[in-house]
Protein backbone atom coordinates (compact mmCIF):
# COMPACT_ATOMS: atom_id res chain seq x y z
CA UNK A 1 0.00 0.00 0.00
CA UNK A 2 1.11 3.57 -0.64
CA UNK A 3 2.47 5.11 2.56
CA UNK A 4 -0.18 7.31 4.18
CA UNK A 5 -3.09 5.77 2.24
CA UNK A 6 -5.18 3.04 3.85
CA UNK A 7 -8.69 1.62 4.04
CA UNK A 8 -10.44 0.15 7.06
CA UNK A 9 -13.85 -1.54 7.25
CA UNK A 10 -15.60 -1.12 10.59
CA UNK A 11 -19.03 -2.63 9.87
CA UNK A 12 -20.73 -4.91 7.36
CA UNK A 13 -24.32 -5.79 6.55
CA UNK A 14 -24.47 -8.65 4.06
CA UNK A 15 -22.09 -7.59 1.29
CA UNK A 16 -22.36 -3.88 2.20
CA UNK A 17 -19.38 -2.31 3.97
CA UNK A 18 -18.99 0.80 6.10
CA UNK A 19 -15.49 2.14 6.59
CA UNK A 20 -12.96 4.92 6.01
CA UNK A 21 -10.26 5.65 3.49
CA UNK A 22 -7.42 7.48 5.19
CA UNK A 23 -5.28 10.01 3.32
CA UNK A 24 -2.96 12.80 4.50
CA UNK A 25 -5.60 15.32 3.37
CA UNK A 26 -8.36 13.75 5.44
CA UNK A 27 -10.53 10.69 5.87
CA UNK A 28 -13.20 9.63 3.39
CA UNK A 29 -16.22 8.01 5.00
CA UNK A 30 -17.50 5.10 2.95
CA UNK A 31 -19.79 4.38 1.23
CA UNK A 32 -18.96 7.78 -0.23
CA UNK A 33 -20.45 9.90 -2.99
CA UNK A 34 -17.98 12.23 -4.73
CA UNK A 35 -19.47 15.41 -6.22
CA UNK A 36 -18.03 15.98 -9.68
CA UNK A 37 -15.76 19.01 -9.96
CA UNK A 38 -15.09 18.57 -13.68
CA UNK A 39 -13.08 21.72 -14.43
CA UNK A 40 -11.86 22.55 -10.91
CA UNK A 41 -15.36 23.52 -9.82
CA UNK A 42 -18.51 21.78 -8.70
CA UNK A 43 -20.80 23.65 -11.05
CA UNK A 44 -22.94 26.36 -9.42
CA UNK A 45 -21.51 25.76 -5.92
CA UNK A 46 -18.92 27.29 -3.63
CA UNK A 47 -16.49 24.66 -2.33
CA UNK A 48 -17.36 25.74 1.21
CA UNK A 49 -20.97 24.73 0.57
CA UNK A 50 -19.87 21.40 -0.92
CA UNK A 51 -17.93 20.68 2.24
CA UNK A 52 -20.79 21.85 4.46
CA UNK A 53 -23.09 19.43 2.65
CA UNK A 54 -20.92 16.58 3.94
CA UNK A 55 -18.58 15.77 1.04
CA UNK A 56 -15.20 14.34 2.02
CA UNK A 57 -13.77 14.10 -1.52
CA UNK A 58 -14.29 15.62 -4.98
CA UNK A 59 -13.65 14.30 -8.47
CA UNK A 60 -11.64 16.25 -11.06
CA UNK A 61 -11.44 15.49 -14.78
CA UNK A 62 -8.15 14.99 -16.59
CA UNK A 63 -9.54 15.62 -20.07
CA UNK A 64 -11.07 18.99 -19.25
CA UNK A 65 -8.20 20.18 -17.05
CA UNK A 66 -5.49 19.18 -19.54
CA UNK A 67 -7.25 21.25 -22.21
CA UNK A 68 -8.07 24.24 -20.01
CA UNK A 69 -6.22 25.70 -18.14
CA UNK A 70 -3.59 22.93 -18.54
CA UNK A 71 -2.02 20.59 -16.00
CA UNK A 72 1.37 22.29 -16.14
CA UNK A 73 -0.21 25.68 -15.38
CA UNK A 74 -2.16 24.25 -12.43
CA UNK A 75 1.07 22.71 -11.11
CA UNK A 76 2.87 26.06 -11.37
CA UNK A 77 0.01 27.64 -9.42
CA UNK A 78 0.35 25.20 -6.53
CA UNK A 79 -1.66 22.16 -7.65
CA UNK A 80 -5.37 21.48 -8.01
CA UNK A 81 -6.19 21.58 -4.28
CA UNK A 82 -4.72 25.06 -3.87
CA UNK A 83 -6.03 26.24 -7.25
CA UNK A 84 -9.67 25.51 -6.39
CA UNK A 85 -9.37 26.10 -2.61
CA UNK A 86 -10.31 22.52 -1.68
CA UNK A 87 -7.74 21.19 0.84
CA UNK A 88 -9.40 17.78 1.15
CA UNK A 89 -8.96 14.62 -0.95
CA UNK A 90 -9.43 14.73 -4.74
CA UNK A 91 -9.81 11.80 -7.12
CA UNK A 92 -9.04 12.38 -10.78
CA UNK A 93 -10.35 10.19 -13.58
CA UNK A 94 -7.94 9.29 -16.34
CA UNK A 95 -9.57 11.24 -19.17
CA UNK A 96 -10.28 8.18 -21.27
CA UNK A 97 -14.07 8.29 -21.15
CA UNK A 98 -14.23 11.97 -22.13
CA UNK A 99 -11.82 11.42 -25.01
CA UNK A 100 -14.15 8.75 -26.33
CA UNK A 101 -17.34 10.75 -25.78
CA UNK A 102 -16.32 14.40 -26.40
CA UNK A 103 -13.21 14.67 -28.52
CA UNK A 104 -13.24 15.21 -32.28
CA UNK A 105 -11.45 12.98 -34.80
CA UNK A 106 -10.01 10.62 -32.20
CA UNK A 107 -7.65 7.80 -33.18
CA UNK A 108 -7.06 4.90 -30.82
CA UNK A 109 -4.07 2.58 -30.99
CA UNK A 110 -1.87 0.57 -28.64
CA UNK A 111 0.09 3.64 -27.63
CA UNK A 112 -2.93 5.70 -26.54
CA UNK A 113 -5.41 8.14 -28.05
CA UNK A 114 -4.74 11.03 -30.41
CA UNK A 115 -7.62 13.48 -30.55
CA UNK A 116 -8.74 16.98 -31.36
CA UNK A 117 -10.06 19.18 -28.56
CA UNK A 118 -13.80 19.80 -28.58
CA UNK A 119 -12.96 23.38 -27.50
CA UNK A 120 -10.64 24.65 -30.25
CA UNK A 121 -9.69 21.67 -32.43
CA UNK A 122 -6.10 21.54 -31.16
CA UNK A 123 -4.42 18.12 -31.34
CA UNK A 124 -3.44 16.19 -28.22
CA UNK A 125 -2.17 12.77 -27.25
CA UNK A 126 -3.23 10.85 -24.17
CA UNK A 127 -1.34 7.70 -23.26
CA UNK A 128 -1.23 5.85 -19.94
CA UNK A 129 2.05 7.59 -19.20
CA UNK A 130 0.72 11.06 -20.06
CA UNK A 131 -2.44 10.49 -18.01
CA UNK A 132 -0.31 9.55 -15.00
CA UNK A 133 1.89 12.61 -15.57
CA UNK A 134 -1.14 14.91 -15.70
CA UNK A 135 -2.66 13.43 -12.56
CA UNK A 136 0.68 13.82 -10.78
CA UNK A 137 0.92 17.46 -11.87
CA UNK A 138 -2.60 18.08 -10.57
CA UNK A 139 -1.63 16.49 -7.26
CA UNK A 140 -4.58 14.08 -7.10
CA UNK A 141 -4.78 11.90 -4.00
CA UNK A 142 -6.44 9.03 -5.88
CA UNK A 143 -5.50 8.54 -9.53
CA UNK A 144 -7.07 6.27 -12.13
CA UNK A 145 -5.43 4.14 -14.79
CA UNK A 146 -6.14 5.05 -18.41
CA UNK A 147 -8.70 2.65 -19.86
CA UNK A 148 -10.97 2.34 -22.86
CA UNK A 149 -14.67 2.52 -22.08
CA UNK A 150 -17.10 1.19 -24.70
CA UNK A 151 -20.77 2.04 -24.74
CA UNK A 152 -23.34 -0.68 -24.20
CA UNK A 153 -24.70 -2.58 -25.92
CA UNK A 154 -21.64 -3.68 -27.88
CA UNK A 155 -20.41 -6.93 -29.37
CA UNK A 156 -18.49 -9.45 -27.29
CA UNK A 157 -15.51 -8.99 -29.61
CA UNK A 158 -15.49 -5.22 -29.08
CA UNK A 159 -15.81 -5.62 -25.29
CA UNK A 160 -12.96 -8.14 -25.26
CA UNK A 161 -10.67 -5.94 -27.38
CA UNK A 162 -11.25 -2.92 -25.11
CA UNK A 163 -10.88 -4.99 -21.93
CA UNK A 164 -7.54 -6.48 -23.00
CA UNK A 165 -6.24 -3.09 -24.13
CA UNK A 166 -7.31 -1.63 -20.76
CA UNK A 167 -5.39 -4.38 -18.94
CA UNK A 168 -2.23 -3.58 -20.93
CA UNK A 169 -2.76 0.10 -20.18
CA UNK A 170 -3.26 -0.78 -16.50
CA UNK A 171 0.24 -2.27 -16.40
CA UNK A 172 1.69 0.78 -18.10
CA UNK A 173 -0.23 3.13 -15.80
CA UNK A 174 1.12 1.25 -12.76
CA UNK A 175 4.68 1.55 -14.00
CA UNK A 176 4.26 5.27 -14.75
CA UNK A 177 2.53 6.11 -11.45
CA UNK A 178 4.75 8.31 -9.28
CA UNK A 179 4.78 6.96 -5.73
CA UNK A 180 4.27 9.83 -3.32
CA UNK A 181 3.20 9.61 0.34
CA UNK A 182 -0.57 9.34 0.61
CA UNK A 183 -1.31 8.97 -3.09
CA UNK A 184 -2.99 5.91 -4.56
CA UNK A 185 -3.65 4.40 -7.98
CA UNK A 186 -6.83 2.49 -8.84
CA UNK A 187 -7.30 0.00 -11.67
CA UNK A 188 -10.54 -0.22 -13.66
CA UNK A 189 -12.50 -3.40 -14.45
CA UNK A 190 -13.85 -3.50 -18.00
CA UNK A 191 -15.56 -6.17 -20.07
CA UNK A 192 -18.86 -4.78 -21.28
CA UNK A 193 -21.85 -6.95 -20.37
CA UNK A 194 -19.86 -10.21 -20.50
CA UNK A 195 -19.54 -12.08 -17.21
CA UNK A 196 -16.49 -14.00 -18.39
CA UNK A 197 -14.68 -10.84 -19.47
CA UNK A 198 -15.56 -9.05 -16.24
CA UNK A 199 -14.19 -11.94 -14.18
CA UNK A 200 -10.98 -12.06 -16.21
CA UNK A 201 -10.49 -8.31 -15.87
CA UNK A 202 -11.18 -8.32 -12.12
CA UNK A 203 -8.78 -11.18 -11.46
CA UNK A 204 -5.99 -9.63 -13.52
CA UNK A 205 -6.32 -6.27 -11.79
CA UNK A 206 -6.41 -7.89 -8.35
CA UNK A 207 -3.05 -9.50 -9.16
CA UNK A 208 -1.55 -6.11 -10.07
CA UNK A 209 -1.84 -4.88 -6.47
CA UNK A 210 -3.53 -1.52 -7.05
CA UNK A 211 -4.54 0.42 -3.93
CA UNK A 212 -8.19 0.20 -5.01
CA UNK A 213 -10.20 -1.06 -7.96
CA UNK A 214 -13.02 0.58 -9.87
CA UNK A 215 -15.71 -0.99 -12.00
CA UNK A 216 -16.03 1.04 -15.18
CA UNK A 217 -18.00 0.86 -18.40
CA UNK A 218 -21.39 0.79 -16.68
CA UNK A 219 -24.18 3.37 -16.54
CA UNK A 220 -23.48 3.89 -20.26
CA UNK A 221 -26.91 3.00 -21.60
CA UNK A 222 -27.54 -0.49 -20.24
CA UNK A 223 -30.55 -1.41 -18.05
CA UNK A 224 -30.00 -1.28 -14.29
CA UNK A 225 -30.20 -5.07 -14.00
CA UNK A 226 -27.26 -5.48 -16.39
CA UNK A 227 -25.21 -3.12 -14.23
CA UNK A 228 -26.12 -5.06 -11.09
CA UNK A 229 -25.34 -8.39 -12.78
CA UNK A 230 -21.87 -7.13 -13.73
CA UNK A 231 -21.25 -5.95 -10.16
CA UNK A 232 -22.34 -9.31 -8.75
CA UNK A 233 -20.00 -10.97 -11.24
CA UNK A 234 -16.89 -8.84 -10.71
CA UNK A 235 -16.93 -7.92 -7.01
CA UNK A 236 -16.32 -11.45 -5.63
CA UNK A 237 -12.99 -11.44 -7.49
CA UNK A 238 -11.79 -8.11 -6.04
CA UNK A 239 -9.68 -7.88 -2.86
CA UNK A 240 -11.81 -7.63 0.27
CA UNK A 241 -9.41 -5.23 1.97
CA UNK A 242 -9.36 -2.58 -0.79
CA UNK A 243 -11.93 0.09 -1.73
CA UNK A 244 -14.25 -0.54 -4.66
CA UNK A 245 -15.44 2.33 -6.83
CA UNK A 246 -18.36 2.23 -9.28
CA UNK A 247 -17.65 4.94 -11.82
CA UNK A 248 -20.31 7.37 -13.05
CA UNK A 249 -23.22 6.05 -10.94
CA UNK A 250 -25.78 7.35 -10.46
CA UNK A 251 -29.37 7.61 -9.28
CA UNK A 252 -30.11 7.24 -5.56
CA UNK A 253 -31.57 3.78 -6.21
CA UNK A 254 -28.53 2.72 -8.26
CA UNK A 255 -26.30 3.76 -5.37
CA UNK A 256 -28.26 1.84 -2.73
CA UNK A 257 -28.38 -1.26 -4.90
CA UNK A 258 -24.64 -1.10 -5.55
CA UNK A 259 -23.82 -0.53 -1.87
CA UNK A 260 -25.79 -3.67 -1.04
CA UNK A 261 -23.47 -5.53 -3.44
CA UNK A 262 -20.27 -4.24 -1.85
CA UNK A 263 -19.39 -0.93 -3.56
CA UNK A 264 -17.66 1.77 -1.47
CA UNK A 265 -17.35 4.82 -3.73
CA UNK A 266 -19.47 6.61 -6.32
CA UNK A 267 -19.48 9.71 -8.51
CA UNK A 268 -22.01 11.16 -10.92
CA UNK A 269 -22.89 14.50 -12.51
CA UNK A 270 -26.58 13.76 -11.92
CA UNK A 271 -27.21 15.90 -8.80
CA UNK A 272 -25.44 18.97 -10.19
CA UNK A 273 -26.75 18.64 -13.74
CA UNK A 274 -30.30 18.11 -12.48
CA UNK A 275 -30.05 21.19 -10.28
CA UNK A 276 -29.08 23.33 -13.25
CA UNK A 277 -32.15 22.07 -15.12
CA UNK A 278 -34.79 22.58 -12.46
CA UNK A 279 -34.90 19.09 -10.94
CA UNK A 280 -34.50 18.43 -7.21
CA UNK A 281 -33.74 15.15 -5.45
CA UNK A 282 -35.36 14.89 -2.02
CA UNK A 283 -36.53 12.42 0.61
CA UNK A 284 -39.93 12.78 -1.05
CA UNK A 285 -38.66 11.77 -4.49
CA UNK A 286 -37.78 13.88 -7.51
CA UNK A 287 -39.37 17.32 -7.74
CA UNK A 288 -39.56 19.01 -11.15
CA UNK A 289 -39.71 22.71 -10.28
CA UNK A 290 -40.71 23.74 -13.80
CA UNK A 291 -44.12 22.18 -13.30
CA UNK A 292 -46.98 24.67 -12.81
CA UNK A 293 -48.22 22.74 -9.77
CA UNK A 294 -45.41 24.35 -7.73
CA UNK A 295 -46.25 27.96 -8.67
CA UNK A 296 -48.18 28.64 -5.44
CA UNK A 297 -46.77 25.90 -3.20
CA UNK A 298 -45.43 27.47 0.02
CA UNK A 299 -43.74 24.27 1.22
CA UNK A 300 -39.96 23.87 1.08
CA UNK A 301 -38.40 20.95 -0.74
CA UNK A 302 -37.78 19.24 2.60
CA UNK A 303 -38.58 20.85 5.92
CA UNK A 304 -36.35 18.32 7.74
CA UNK A 305 -33.25 18.87 5.62
CA UNK A 306 -30.10 20.33 7.14
CA UNK A 307 -29.51 22.20 3.87
CA UNK A 308 -30.81 25.81 3.84
CA UNK A 309 -31.60 25.60 0.11
CA UNK A 310 -33.92 22.63 0.65
CA UNK A 311 -35.33 23.79 4.00
CA UNK A 312 -35.74 27.56 3.83
CA UNK A 313 -37.00 28.41 0.33
CA UNK A 314 -40.53 27.70 -0.88
CA UNK A 315 -41.23 25.56 -3.91
CA UNK A 316 -43.11 28.53 -5.32
CA UNK A 317 -39.97 30.69 -5.14
CA UNK A 318 -37.77 27.96 -6.63
CA UNK A 319 -40.37 27.49 -9.41
CA UNK A 320 -40.21 31.22 -10.12
CA UNK A 321 -36.39 31.22 -10.27
CA UNK A 322 -36.34 28.24 -12.63
CA UNK A 323 -39.00 29.67 -14.95
CA UNK A 324 -37.25 33.05 -14.98
CA UNK A 325 -33.89 31.43 -15.78
CA UNK A 326 -32.29 33.00 -12.72
CA UNK A 327 -28.82 31.72 -11.80
CA UNK A 328 -29.82 31.64 -8.15
CA UNK A 329 -32.32 28.88 -8.95
CA UNK A 330 -29.55 26.72 -10.38
CA UNK A 331 -27.36 27.40 -7.36
CA UNK A 332 -30.05 26.60 -4.79
CA UNK A 333 -31.21 23.41 -6.49
CA UNK A 334 -27.65 22.19 -7.01
CA UNK A 335 -26.89 22.82 -3.35
CA UNK A 336 -30.06 20.98 -2.31
CA UNK A 337 -29.22 18.01 -4.55
CA UNK A 338 -25.64 17.67 -3.39
CA UNK A 339 -26.84 17.87 0.22
CA UNK A 340 -29.48 15.20 -0.42
CA UNK A 341 -26.92 12.82 -1.89
CA UNK A 342 -24.64 13.34 1.12
CA UNK A 343 -27.58 12.83 3.51
CA UNK A 344 -28.41 9.62 1.64
CA UNK A 345 -24.84 8.36 2.07
CA UNK A 346 -24.87 9.25 5.76
CA UNK A 347 -28.13 7.32 6.15
CA UNK A 348 -26.63 4.34 4.33
CA UNK A 349 -23.57 4.33 6.60
CA UNK A 350 -25.74 4.51 9.72
CA UNK A 351 -27.95 1.70 8.44
CA UNK A 352 -24.99 -0.57 7.68
CA UNK A 353 -23.60 0.02 11.17
CA UNK A 354 -26.97 -0.94 12.65
CA UNK A 355 -27.37 -3.99 10.39
CA UNK A 356 -30.54 -2.64 8.79
CA UNK A 357 -29.56 -1.58 5.27
CA UNK A 358 -32.44 -3.54 3.74
CA UNK A 359 -34.95 -1.73 5.96
CA UNK A 360 -33.36 1.62 5.14
CA UNK A 361 -33.62 0.96 1.42
CA UNK A 362 -37.28 -0.02 1.73
CA UNK A 363 -38.08 3.04 3.86
CA UNK A 364 -36.27 5.33 1.43
CA UNK A 365 -38.20 3.98 -1.55
CA UNK A 366 -41.46 4.27 0.39
CA UNK A 367 -40.65 7.94 1.05
CA UNK A 368 -40.23 8.52 -2.68
CA UNK A 369 -43.56 6.85 -3.42
CA UNK A 370 -45.42 8.85 -0.77
CA UNK A 371 -43.83 12.08 -1.96
CA UNK A 372 -44.73 11.53 -5.60
CA UNK A 373 -48.36 11.01 -4.64
CA UNK A 374 -48.48 14.11 -2.41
Amino acid sequence: MTQGFSFAIDATDGFARKGEIFTPRGAIRTPAFMPVGTAATVKAMFVEDVRAAGADILLGNVYHLMLRPGAERIARLGGLHHFMRWPYPILTDSGGFQVMSLAKLRKLDEQGVTFQSHIDGSRHQLSPERSMEIQDLLGADIQMQLDECVRLPCSEAEAERAMRLSLRWAERSRKAFRERPGRALFGIVQGGASKLLRIESAKALADMDFQGIAVGGLAVGEPQQVMLDMLETAIPHLPLEKPRYLMGVGTPDDIMQAVARGVDMFDCVMPTRAGRHGLAYTRHGRVTLRNARHAEDPRPLDEASSCPAARDYSRAYLHHLVKAGEILGMMLLTQANVAYYQELMAGIRTAIAAGRLGDFMAETREGWIRGESA
